[in-house]
C-alpha cells in the first residue's frame, strides 16, 4: 500500500506566504490546496500554489549538478563540482582581492533566510559585496518607509475606510491582501486604484484613476496640496509627532490642479474625488505604494509622497491606518556587525541611501564593473559570482548589457530548481531543493506572526544552506556555519523568541509574537521614548538622514519623463514594462503547461484610441523600439477607461519578447538607483 499523508505549510511560490495543505503520496506531492486555519489566506491559494505539483514535475528540473565544456554542459557528481567551485574562488580572490567574488540572491527558492545566509557568506569570504534584485524591486519603498517612519508599516486594510494603491495590483502580487480589503468593504471600506492600466484591483474599486506613465508623484503632491488647502491635515498630529511640514506645505504650493492634470492626464473633477474620499475617511486610511512607483525617475519620492498623505491625517499605528508592526525577536544570521568592509561596495558612493538602509551592492553597477573592470573610475576586478535562483536576463534592466556582462565572468555559477535563460550563462549549475524540499522560516507582518514553511518531501537536493556551508567549509570559513541541518539554525534564529523548530512544526497555523497594539509612538511619548525609530523621534516629513547626505530633506521631483518635457518624434510613445499577472511570479513559472495555457506570451497593451491612430487591430503584430533594443510582440486593444491614452505596457518574463531588451538600465532614480522601467520611450512600428 501506498504511503499518503498532508503537510501543512507554507507556500513560496510567491512572496505572499500563504497557508497550504500539501497532500503528499509515497514522497510525491499529488495535491496543493489552501489551509483553512491559517490566518493570512484564510484556505485560498492562487494558480501559482495549486500548480507547483506540476512545476516540481517539470522536464526541466534539473536535477544533477551540470558543468560546462567546450561541447555544452556535462553531468559531474556534486563533490567534484563543489570542490572546483570553492578552488576558483579561491584562485580569483587570490589573484584580484576579496572584491573579485560575491553571492547574489535571488528569490526561486526562498526569501529572508535565504537572504541573511548569502549575507553571511559573503561576509566570511571578506566580500563587500551582497547583490539581489532588490536593487531593482522592494529596496525603493523600503528606503522611503525608513525615511517616513522609521520602519516599514502594514496597511490594515480589514479595518480602514480608505484604501488607496497607487501602481500596485494586489490580486496578483499580494492575493490575500484582496481578502483583507473585502473584508474591509463589508465594514464600508472604498478604496482607490492609481495605475497605468485598468487591472485586477480596479475591479473592485469604488474610483479608478487612469494615469500618465511616470508622474504618480506630481498627483500625489497635488493631492497633498489640496488637503492643504482644504484643511484636511490633522495639525494636533503633524505638530506633535512630525517634523518637516512647512516646508513640505511650501514645496507642495507649485502642484496645482490644473498643472496636475496636465500633467498627469487625471481630470481635475477626479482629482477633487480623490481629495473628497480622503476627508470622508479622516484618520483611517491607508496609501499603499507599489513596485510601479519604484520604477521611476523620482522612485523613492514617489513612494514618500504617496505615503506622506497617511501621515498628514494621522493615519498612523491605529486601526484602519498604517500600522507598526512588532514582530518576534530573532537572531540575526548576516555577521553585518561582526565584519568590518575593507572595500567600498559597488554602488555605496553613488547610491549611499541603499547602503545606508540596506548594505547592499549595486546590481546595474556591477555589470559596468564587470564589463570594464573599473568602479567609479578606480581598478575593479570583478570575476566571480555564485547565484542562487535569480533570473537576471529577465529581470535585470537591459538584457543585452546583462547577458554580455554575465558572460564575462571567470566564474559564474547558479544553483536552481529549473534550467532558465540565466542558468544556461554559467559555468556550474548546481540543482536546488525547491521550498516543498527543504525548512524555511517565514514572517507575516500584519499577523505579527511567525510560521514554518515546512519540508514535505525529500528530494535528496542540496538546500541552500548545505551549498553554502559546504562552500564555507572548503574555504576555511566553517566554523560560521555550524549547525549540522536547517532545523539546528531555525532553532538558532528563534532562540531570543522562545520557540523553535518543534513548536513552530506543531503549529502550523502560525504562532503569534504579540496581540496588535494601537498607537504605541503615544505610549512612547508618555514615557519619554522617541515615539518613532528615525533620528529625531519623529515622522520625517523633511528628512534628515537624506540631508546628512546632501539630498534634499522633503521629497522632491527631481525630473519628469521626457516625454512629459520635450516629446522624442523618434520615440513618441512611453512605455511602461512589469504588469505582473496572477499566473506569474516575474521570470517563473512560464514552464507549467496549465499557467502558459492561460497567458502563452508577451502583449503589448494600448488604448483603443491609439490603436485607431496606428491602424491597428486586437491580435497584429507590432515591433516595439527603444534605443537599448526591440522586441515584436501581438498587440492587446485595451478599452477606453481600462487604460491611460498615450501610454502602452508589456509584461516582463517573457523568452519570446523579453520586455527588459527595451529598458535603460542608465535612467536612474538619484536616491534609490532604480531604472525608470515604468517609463521607456519606444517607437511602436507594424511587423
Amino acid at each position: 500500500m501506498s504511503e499518503k499523508k498532508v503537510c501543512k505549510s507554507i507556500c513560496r511560490m510567491c512572496g505572499s506566504g500563504c497557508g497550504i495543505e500539501v497532500q503528499i503520496e509515497d514522497n510525491k506531492l499529488v495535491r496543493i490546496s489552501g489551509d483553512k486555519d491559517n490566518h493570512i489566506n484564510r484556505g485560498r491559494i492562487c494558480i501559482k500554489g495549486s500548480s507547483a505539483v506540476t512545476w516540481l514535475d517539470s522536464p526541466e528540473r534539473l536535477r544533477k549538478p551540470l558543468k560546462r565544456t567546450e561541447n555544452g554542459f556535462v553531468e559531474i557528481p556534486l563533490e567534484q563540482a563543489m570542490d572546483e567551485i570553492a578552488g576558483k574562488i579561491k584562485e580569483l580572490q587570490e589573484k584580484y582581492g576579496k572584491q573579485a567574488v560575491a553571492g547574489w540572491k535571488g528569490e526561486g527558492t526562498g526569501f529572508d533566510q535565504n537572504e541573511a545566509l548569502m549575507r553571511r557568506f559573503n561576509n566570511v569570504i571578506g566580500s563587500p559585496n551582497y547583490f539581489s534584485n532588490n536593487t531593482q524591486c522592494n529596496n525603493g519603498r523600503y528606503v522611503a518607509f525608513y525615511l517616513n517612519y522609521g520602519c516599514w508599516p502594514q496597511a490594515d486594510f480589514r479595518n480602514t475606510k480608505l484604501a488607496l494603491f497607487w501602481g500596485t495590483n494586489s490580486p496578483a502580487a499580494h492575493s490575500y491582501w484582496t481578502q483583507d480589503l473585502n473584508e474591509g468593504r463589508e465594514k464600508g471600506a472604498k478604496s482607490i486604484v492609481i495605475d497605468v492600466r485598468y487591472n485586477e484591483q480596479a475591479r473592485i474599486a469604488d474610483l479608478f484613476v487612469p494615469i500618465k506613465p511616470g508622474t504618480d508623484a506630481v498627483l500625489g503632491y497635488c493631492v497633498i496640496n489640496q488637503m492643504i488647502e482644504r484643511n484636511l491635515v490633522n495639525m494636533e498630529f503633524v505638530e506633535k509627532f512630525t517634523v518637516g511640514f512647512d516646508e513640505l506645505k511650501e514645496y507642495a504650493k507649485q502642484f496645482t490642479k490644473e498643472f496636475a492634470s496636465r500633467i498627469t492626464g487625471v481630470e481635475e473633477a477626479v482629482i477633487d474625488q480623490m481629495v473628497d474620499m480622503i476627508e470622508e475617511a479622516g484618520d483611517q486610511v491607508c496609501s499603499w505604494p507599489g513596485t510601479g512607483l519604484e520604477h521611476q525617475r523620482n522612485g523613492v519620492s514617489n513612494s514618500r509622497i504617496t505615503s506622506l498623505i497617511d501621515c498628514l491625517v494621522g493615519a498612523v499605528d491605529q486601526k484602519g491606518g498604517m500600522l507598526l508592526t512588532e514582530n518576534h525577536k530573532r537572531n540575526d544570521l548576516t555577521l553585518n556587525d561582526e565584519f568590518v568592509r575593507e572595500l567600498e561596495p559597488i554602488g555605496r558612493s553613488k547610491y549611499p541611501i541603499i547602503d545606508y538602509f540596506k548594505r547592499e551592492s549595486h546590481t546595474l553597477m556591477l555589470m559596468d564593473t564587470i564589463l570594464t573592470g573599473k568602479y567609479e573610475g578606480r581598478d575593479y576586478p570583478f570575476k566571480g559570482l555564485i547565484m542562487t535562483a535569480a533570473d537576471p536576463m529577465f529581470t535585470e534592466a537591459n538584457t543585452s548589457k546583462t547577458k554580455k556582462a554575465l558572460s564575462s565572468l571567470e566564474l559564474f555559477v547558479v544553483k536552481d530548481v529549473m534550467m532558465t535563460e540565466t542558468a544556461k550563462l554559467a559555468h556550474y549549475i548546481i540543482p536546488a531543493a525547491s521550498n516543498f524540499e527543504r525548512d524555511e522560516i517565514y514572517f507575516n507582518g500584519i499577523e505579527q506572526s511567525c510560521y514554518l514553511a515546512a519540508k514535505c518531501i525529500d528530494s535528496g537536493l542540496q538546500t541552500e544552506y548545505e551549498f553554502l556551508k559546504g562552500l564555507a567549509d572548503r574555504l576555511g570559513a566553517g566554523e560560521y556555519f555550524p549547525w549540522k541541518d536547517e532545523k539546528e539554525l531555525i532553532n538558532y534564529i528563534m532562540e531570543p523568541s522562545g520557540y523553535d523548530y518543534d513548536y513552530l512544526k506543531e503549529h502550523p497555523s502560525g504562532v503569534r509574537a504579540c496581540p496588535v497594539r494601537y498607537k504605541k509612538h503615544e505610549e512612547r511619548l508618555a514615557r519619554g521614548e522617541k515615539p518613532f525609530p528615525t533620528p529625531t523621534g519623529k515622522i520625517e516629513l523633511c528628512s534628515t538622514v537624506l540631508e546628512k547626505f546632501g539630498y534634499k530633506g522633503i521629497p522632491t521631483i527631481d525630473d519628469l519623463p521626457d516625454y512629459v518635457k520635450e516629446p522624442d518624434p523618434e520615440y513618441p510613445w512611453p512605455c511602461s514594462t512589469g504588469a505582473r499577472k496572477v499566473y506569474y511570479f516575474h521570470g517563473r513559472y512560464r514552464n507549467i503547461p496549465q499557467i502558459k495555457k492561460a497567458h502563452p506570451h508577451a502583449e503589448v497593451e494600448i488604448h483603443e484610441e491609439d490603436a485607431d491612430s496606428l491602424g491597428l487591430q486586437e491580435g497584429d503584430m507590432v515591433k516595439v523600439t527603444s534605443k537599448q533594443g526591440s522586441i515584436t510582440l501581438p498587440v492587446k486593444i485595451m478599452q477606453r477607461g481600462t487604460f491611460a491614452k498615450g501610454a502602452v505596457q508589456i509584461t516582463h518574463g517573457f523568452a519570446d519578447a523579453n520586455a527588459n531588451l527595451l529598458t535603460d538600465d542608465t535612467d536612474r532614480c538619484p536616491i534609490s538607483g532604480f531604472p525608470a522601467l515604468k517609463c521607456v520611450n519606444v517607437r511602436i512600428e507594424k511587423a
